[in-house]
């Protein structure tokens, strides 16, 4: 008699080499394997180009076209972790990352991850793990006080603040309760009519917000701005558009304001935009994901004066708060209609501590039921170096970045096209380096060399830059903030452009 399959199964178990999924001391001594491998990585990390040199489709063909059948020893693994994975990554720890935002790390960041992990919880209510709840509570008041957040944002004041993982999740959340609200009063069939505000600076995430929650696509105002006023959002131009919106017979709902922009760093004037828009009863959301970490600052605070006027608020600690990916901060003025919005209450999750209205349920803050204990991390990384080092740390980048502008402003050849507010700095070859006898061909050829000076700089594996076009401007971003550059990092940095725009000069 042939054996049944479940048979074979047991005598493949028996023969096999059974290791255990979890067991303390081989964690213990693979963990050490595994925290010496990135404690290598960041003592080499300057031996890498920033910038990734791999082609696409590498990867398949360095690895096997199926899953190992047998276990494979750490050792071996992070061998090809070291041979085919790191090749392949863009290192946004190196000193010499100057691209987008940097998404800062540290020790604290780090060892805060490693206990999340490590007691892999899933907080979605407050029965499921008290501590998450709480400690994420206290966590965001204590950041509410460092950053001068009004009392009407803190759960003392009746608000209150939830960890997202992206800037992205909180403006969704944020605009299907002002949806919500907004249509309890004018009646759900009016959902086509409903109006998101923003400027052609804001981010992208705003608009792919405005399509998530249903808002009719052709009623996003994506407002102009111009290099005159520094590329923010006018109230005067809010004001306008809001008015013609009304005119049309729809219904204005929401209105991002940015503390920051990605482009520029522009500051939208937010106390300005929310006496607009308190006029027509819009939501004011402000995004502050880079330069919301630079206002624990007191002499950075004043760029989000008027916040009082907002209903919710974000900022990124993953970009600039040395907390790692992922952790956004949200606090809203008035979380029932957050909850209202996002709330389910399957019976498999009722519990008296719900049910008493005493505590904080999260699940019903975000979009997932699931979610990370966030705040350890956090609270690691605000104990570990105080509010003070935080604030030094901060101040260092910005130093840094004022010592790059003014290597910039002293070579002719080159220009600051928009005002440095944080540690981004926007510059350019100057039209005045090029010799072009044709005005109209100016700004194409203006652009063409920055262009072709930006893809030098990258592919020489020194540095890498982003870049951003803003009124019809090519302009390269140099974003200083990774957590272990240093002046002499900035002063190579632009050596490599000189270089470079010296030999494209040349050939014009």
């Amino acid at each position: 008699m042939g054996s049944f399959p479940f048979h074979r199964d047991l005598q493949e178990i028996a023969s096999s080499q059974l290791t255990k999924a979890l067991d303390p001391e081989e964690f213990r001594k693979q963990g050490h394997m595994v925290i010496n491998f990135i404690a290598d990585y960041y003592q080499n990390i300057e031996k890498y180009p920033v910038l990734s040199r791999v082609e696409p489709g590498y990867l398949k063909k360095c690895l096997p076209e199926s899953a190992p059948y047998d276990p494979e020893p750490i050792s071996t693994i992070l061998r090809d972790v070291q041979n085919h994975i790191v090749p392949g990554l863009t290192h946004w720890q190196s000193p010499n990352f100057f691209a987008y935002f940097s998404s800062t790390a540290s020790t604290a960041g780090f060892l805060g991850e490693i206990l999340t992990t490590g007691f892999n919880v899933v907080g979605f209510n407050w029965v499921s793990s008290p501590a998450a709840t709480e400690l994420e509570n206290i966590v965001m008041d204590w950041l509410g006080d460092m950053l001068q957040l009004p009392k009407s944002f803190h759960f003392s004041g009746n608000g209150g603040g939830v960890l997202h993982g992206s800037t992205c999740e909180a403006i969704v959340c944020t605009m299907v309760a002002a949806r919500d609200q907004m249509l309890r009063r004018i009646g759900s069939e009016n959902l086509g009519k409903l109006v998101v505000y923003g400027s052609d600076q804001t981010h992208s995430t705003l608009q792919k917000a405005t399509q998530i929650v249903g808002i009719n696509t052709e009623n996003f105002r994506a407002i102009k701005t111009t290099k005159s006023t520094g590329f923010a959002l006018l109230p005067e131009m809010l004001r306008l558009t809001i008015s013609s919106d009304l005119e049309k017979g729809l219904v204005p709902l929401f209105l991002c304001a940015t503390m920051g922009t990605t482009a520029t760093t522009a500051i939208d004037p937010l106390e300005a935009l929310c006496h607009v828009a308190k006029e027509y009863s819009v939501w004011v959301h402000v995004d502050a994901a880079y330069a919301g970490s630079a206002c624990i600052c007191p002499e950075f605070r004043h760029f989000i004066n008027g916040v009082e006027g907002a209903n919710s608020f974000s900022f990124n600690p993953h970009k600039w708060l040395f907390t790692g990916m992922d952790c956004c901060c949200l606090w809203v003025k008035n979380p029932s209609v957050l909850a209202s919005s996002l709330s389910t209450n399957p019976e498999f999750l009722r519990n008296k501590a719900s049910d008493s209205k005493q505590v904080v349920d999260y699940k019903d803050w975000q979009i997932a039921l699931s979610r990370r204990f966030r705040a350890l991390k956090l609270w690691l990384v605000i104990r570990s170096y105080g509010v003070a080092n935080l604030r030094n740390f901060i101040r260092i980048h910005v130093k840094m970045a004022k010592t790059f502008e003014g290597l910039v402003r002293m070579d002719k050849r080159f220009e600051i096209l928009v005002p440095r507010n944080f540690s981004l700095v926007c510059f350019r070859i100057s039209p005045s380096a090029l010799i072009s006898s044709n005005e109209d061909d100016e700004i194409g050829m203006v652009n063409e060399v920055n262009c072709k000076l930006l893809e030098a700089i990258n592919a020489s594996g020194k540095a890498y830059m982003t870049h951003a076009v803003v009124g019809g401007l090519y302009v390269l971003r140099c974003a200083v903030g990774a957590t272990l550059t240093e002046e002499k990092h900035i002063v190579e940095a632009w050596n490599v452009v000189q270089d470079h725009a010296q030999a494209i000069l040349s050939t014009y």
